[in-house]
């Protein structure tokens, strides 16, 4: 008897924040991606499925992207505002060296 099957991986890509879609308020989203693999006596081989998308964080509305459109968020989320790469800890990040500091 052969066993096979799926699984589903959820991985988080970053948090970024945008108008929502679905309530048009400011807000953070998260940039999802989902791959789904084939999987033989339940080992994971290849993956057949890959999706992105974006979920915000006040309504919960989810909506289906491009990879290309998720590459692109990517990209504007890693130059910062101002167009200059982040460094974790930097001023621009909003984030401290310290994670316990405020």
């Amino acid at each position: 008897m052969i066993i096979f099957g799926t699984k589903g991986y959820l991985h988080q890509l970053a948090i970024l924040t945008l108008v929502c879609g679905w309530c048009g308020n400011p807000a953070a989203h998260t940039l999802r991606k989902r791959v789904t693999k084939f999987t033989l006596f339940f080992v994971p081989l290849f993956p057949f499925s890959t999706k992105y998308a974006t979920q915000c964080t006040f309504c919960g509305g989810e909506q289906q992207i491009s990879q290309e459109q998720a590459d692109r968020l990517l990209a504007q989320h890693a130059a910062g505002p101002d167009g200059a790469p982040q460094q974790p800890g930097s001023p621009q990040s909003g984030r401290s060296g310290n994670p316990y500091q405020r």
